[in-house]
């Protein structure tokens, strides 16, 4: 296996604020996008996890571990992924989501997948035929990312994901440029707390395999646009939730700042019982987002 996805690092990206998914959720206001759009309500046996349910073992998700056990080989009747030139490790790793495309419900694949929000995997797994009709042509590879495309339908997954031998991807309209989106903010906050209250998304989802918290190293922090960027304030003061013990993850909402910042507000509990709205920013980074400050 590969190494670990690298901490995620602020300045080492290019622009990709004007970048959208497939439209995965209506805007429910001007400014706010709200948590129910990124919720599984409805979906029989996946309603959104409480804090207090327990946590399943699921096969790793969008970006790999350190290490995992060995994989069987995809199954014989997989569907056909085709081969990235240079990376050998793509199509297998493709071909064992695809089986599970073809065979699972939309709730096991939402387990599987667990680092993308369960609603945008709904909405990007449901056309399957478009998505094995992409993925069978040949892929090719970029510094971040390895692609999959037809005249209709574009297939994404981050390079280093395929070193756990299992690669849950992104799907995108032709013509629309991949990315992430507000969901993917808010989804990461919600792993965050979901880590503080003991409850993580997957038993796999910790900090030192999983970094959610932007790197200090470079200063390039500055959501304002001052011009004088700092480091990640919360890389340091990492215990800043110490004592929280629940959130309402149905109350999440986010609101875009300047470039490729984000805010994602959402009322946490603590240990006396006192409950505080928090404001956590982000940013968006080549392998997804990293929260660079909480609100006090």
């Amino acid at each position: 296996m590969e190494r670990a996805r690298p901490k995620s690092r602020v300045g080492e990206r290019k622009t990709q604020r004007d970048r959208r998914a497939l439209p995965i959720c209506l805007a429910v206001a001007a400014v706010f996008l709200l948590a129910g759009c990124d919720s599984v309500s409805g979906i029989p046996g996946d309603e959104p996890r409480s804090v207090a349910a327990p946590v399943r073992t699921t096969p790793p998700a969008a970006i790999p571990a350190p290490a995992t056990a060995t994989l069987a080989p995809p199954p014989a009747d997989a569907p056909p992924v085709g081969a990235v030139a240079g990376v050998p490790e793509a199509a297998p790793a493709l071909q064992r989501w695809a089986a599970d495309l073809r065979s699972k419900t939309v709730a096991e694949l939402q387990d599987r997948c667990w680092s993308i929000p369960p609603k945008s995997a709904q909405d990007m797994y449901a056309d399957e035929a478009a998505v094995l009709a992409a993925l069978a042509k040949p892929g090719t590879a970029a510094k971040n990312t390895l692609t999959w495309k037809d005249s209709e339908t574009t297939v994404t997954v981050e390079r280093d994901a395929v070193a756990s031998g299992y690669a849950c991807p992104r799907v995108f309209a032709a013509g629309t440029e991949p990315g992430y989106d507000d969901a993917d903010a808010r989804h990461t906050v919600r792993r965050y707390l979901s880590r503080f209250v003991g409850t993580p998304l997957d038993p796999a989802d910790t900090e030192g395999d999983y970094p959610l918290v932007c790197s200090a190293s470079p200063a390039a922090w500055d959501p304002t646009g001052t011009g004088k960027p700092v480091p990640a304030p919360l890389f340091n003061n990492p215990g800043r939730l110490t004592g929280t013990t629940k959130f309402a993850d149905q109350q999440i909402s986010s609101e875009r700042l300047r470039g490729d910042y984000i805010a994602v507000t959402v009322p946490v509990t603590n240990s006396s019982s006192v409950t505080q709205t928090r404001t956590f920013t982000l940013v968006e980074q080549p392998e997804g987002y990293c929260i660079g400050d909480v609100s006090p």
